[in-house]
């Protein structure tokens, strides 16, 4: 572990399409691998207009299951993350953290169980009891209300966690959310019984992941 804070840039990128937001997370990996340049930790969020996105755990997806959803009026993409498909779209709050490990911890495991524990901290400052199980993401309950799938090279972590603030869940009815089957979807919405948007959710999830990961945060000219 470094001595001191280390310093987390947060960039807001609105709404945005996958492929744009994936091009921006690149962007700042290569920045990082580049000895020459010294490029800050950085916290990309956003909203995604609606995809499914499957991981490098793929379960077979033909050509026409694949146009089957792209029919529904989604995107579709194959990633580099860990996990199999789920959704991202209007009303989740998506969130990149593209870090050096280097910075925190090299490991792994420990910074998945940090992003999860950022997500039950979020979660506990709206009131809600969220935890992990064997599976991964967080839950409340048998529902998951945050999909976890990150990558990591060369400890440069990329893609991340995407939590349900107000979204439209029948998106997830055309799918199997991260090949658990018999397990629900829910929402922050849906267990507060009232809307939360994703500009509601921002400064909590913020708050919770500088304590977790005992970072400060800088906010770039972009956000909100």
């Amino acid at each position: 572990m470094s001595f001191g804070k280390a310093a987390v840039k947060v960039a807001y990128l609105g709404r945005i399409s996958y492929h744009n937001a994936l091009k921006i997370q690149q962007h700042h990996i290569k920045q990082h691998l580049d000895s020459s340049n010294s490029s800050p930790n950085t916290l990309l969020l956003c909203e995604h207009e609606p995809v499914y996105t499957i991981g490098i755990r793929q379960a077979p997806y033909t050509p026409e299951e694949e146009q089957r959803l792209k029919d529904l009026g989604a995107d579709f993409f194959r990633t580099n993350r860990g996990g199999l498909i789920t959704f991202h779209g209007p009303g989740q709050l998506v969130c990149y953290p593209v870090l050096n490990l280097g910075c925190f911890k090299k490991s792994v495991r420990w910074y998945v169980c940090e992003l999860e524990r950022t997500v039950i901290n979020t979660c506990s400052k709206f009131g809600i009891k969220a935890s992990t199980s064997p599976d991964t993401g967080v839950w409340v309950g048998n529902n998951k209300i945050c999909a976890i799938g990150i990558h990591c090279g060369r400890y440069i972590t990329s893609h991340g966690l995407a939590l349900n603030c107000n979204t439209d869940m029948s998106w997830f009815q055309n799918i199997v959310p991260c090949g658990l089957v018999g397990k629900g979807v829910t929402s922050l919405s849906l267990e507060l019984e009232r809307n939360v948007s994703t500009e509601e959710a921002i400064p909590k999830l913020l708050k919770a992941f500088s304590e977790q990961f005992n970072c400060s945060l800088i906010y770039d000219n972009s956000f909100m």
